[in-house]
């Protein structure tokens, strides 16, 4: 039997490999902080690489051939690439289905409020979030706000070295007796994710001096952006963790970011797609919104985005029918590509040691995920699984298996069941994470490297 691959027997080759992937993986965390910044940078490296915008081609009824490299962006939140293999779309895809929302805070629509003096932005949570890791941590401002003039005006705010951070405040722990006997849900509420922006009160000769904080604070946005406060209204803005992504460990084996649940596998995806040599069937990489909530809405995987860009293609192919493209969705191979719990020894009582994932165990396969009798999930057949291993041995991949958690302990799930509809053929397949959902979370770069080579290989 081979040797299991792992950090111990790898050439200096595949290590110079590992490092510089995951430089360019770090770069990609720390630029594509938000879903609209990730759609972005995946378009810019998509076209770099040979991909043209299939809204055109659909403009001019150009047929599609072997090779041809296309993408949809879907309101500038989701994006699908394609690259057209020499088998017919109705003989199936192989596709790799990665997410790229995190959880994260948002501002609400009337944000922006002044109390003792201090200035504050309200926010909503997004996603499955621990309420109290958000507190006293460096945070920063992105996203898009229309001005009464329908002028688009990009925030960034709290990235760069010059610019101010952000931040939500905590009790002191010498009042926080009562505080400490809380629940951890309950010592930090939803409503108290109120974000410090400001102090400075505004100079003004009127006796009234209630809001001159507030006032301060808007007029020093107007004169950077030129956003009024009621451009708020119609305002996507994030709140997320500044800083970069980080090496983390004296061996510097592991990363320390925000987003990686689910940004590692979408980059894997992403690298897979536009490094991958040949493939007989058609290779789709997928960047969904809104999983951290759900998929749905008209960005994410519960919408017809796909089913839509299937039809589009189909025509582009020639002898339209909407047969092609049923056939083509049972027809294909899927991996969820989305991230999975890694073992953490200082929480071993919900973790089930023999069947949970480890960092540098390499790309993790996750039969079914669900909660409690498997409630939800998407159970991968033996057949699929087969497939797959075969295809991750002959490529050089190290994987291992696993599940979240031990049963009845909690669960989740992902995109999968949403593909599997169709009669495709699927199966959860991506790094395991630790601290998954908090501010900051922890990959191994071996494991961040082994996705990469996984899904490069399932492409081809």
């Amino acid at each position: 039997m081979a040797e299991k691959i792992s950090w111990l027997n790898l050439s200096n080759d595949v290590l110079e490999n590992i490092t510089s992937y995951n430089e360019e993986y770090k770069d990609f965390l720390s630029k594509a902080k938000t879903e609209r910044l990730a759609v972005k940078k995946i378009i810019r490296m998509a076209e770099a690489n040979g991909f043209k915008d299939a809204e055109k081609l659909i403009e001019k009824g150009t047929k599609i051939k072997k090779g041809d490299k296309l993408y949809f962006n879907n309101k500038e939140k989701s994006v699908l690439l394609f690259v057209i293999g020499e088998k017919k779309l109705e003989d199936g895809m192989r596709v790799v289905g990665a997410h790229i929302d995190s959880p994260r805070l948002d501002l609400k629509q009337n944000p922006l409020y002044e109390a003792s003096e201090l200035a504050f932005l309200k926010t909503h949570y997004y996603g499955g979030v621990k309420k109290y890791q958000w507190t006293t941590i460096p945070l920063a401002l992105h996203g898009v706000v229309y001005t009464k003039d329908l002028k688009k005006v990009e925030i960034s705010i709290g990235e760069d070295d010059d610019d101010p951070v952000f931040t939500i405040t905590d009790l002191l722990i010498h009042l926080s007796r009562e505080q400490m006997q809380k629940k951890l849900a309950e010592g930090i509420l939803g409503e108290q994710l109120n974000v410090l922006i400001g102090t400075i009160p505004l100079e003004s000769e009127d006796d009234d001096k209630s809001n001159r904080v507030k006032a301060n604070v808007m007029r020093i946005i107007k004169e950077k952006y030129g956003i009024e406060e009621e451009d708020f209204k119609v305002a996507e803005i994030e709140v997320v963790p500044a800083g970069k992504a980080r090496d983390l460990g004296i061996d510097r084996s592991m990363i320390f970011s925000y987003g990686q649940d689910d940004r590692v596998c979408a980059f894997a995806g992403l690298k897979g797609i536009l490094d991958m040599k040949d493939n007989k069937y058609t290779a789709l990489a997928m960047f969904m919104d809104k999983e951290e909530v759900g998929s749905q809405g008209n960005t994410g995987m519960a919408s017809y985005v796909l089913e839509n860009a299937l039809h589009e293609l189909a025509a582009l192919e020639g002898d339209y029918s909407a047969l092609t493209v049923r056939r083509c969705l049972k027809n294909s191979w899927v991996l969820s590509a989305d991230v999975t719990a890694g073992y953490d020894p200082n929480f071993d009582s919900v973790y089930e040691k023999t069947n949970s994932a480890v960092l540098g165990g390499g790309i993790a396969i996750a039969k079914y995920t669900g909660s409690g009798g498997k409630g939800g999930c998407n159970d991968a057949n033996a057949e699929f699984l087969r497939d797959v291993r075969d295809i991750f041995d002959k490529a050089g991949v190290a994987w291992q298996t696993g599940e979240l958690g031990r049963v009845d302990a909690g669960g989740g799930g992902t995109i999968a069941y949403l593909l599997s509809k169709y009669g495709a053929e699927v199966v959860d397949c991506g790094t395991a994470v630790l601290n998954m959902h908090a501010p900051n979370e922890i990959t191994s770069k071996f494991d961040t490297y082994m996705s990469y080579k996984a899904y490069k290989a399932f492409f081809e």
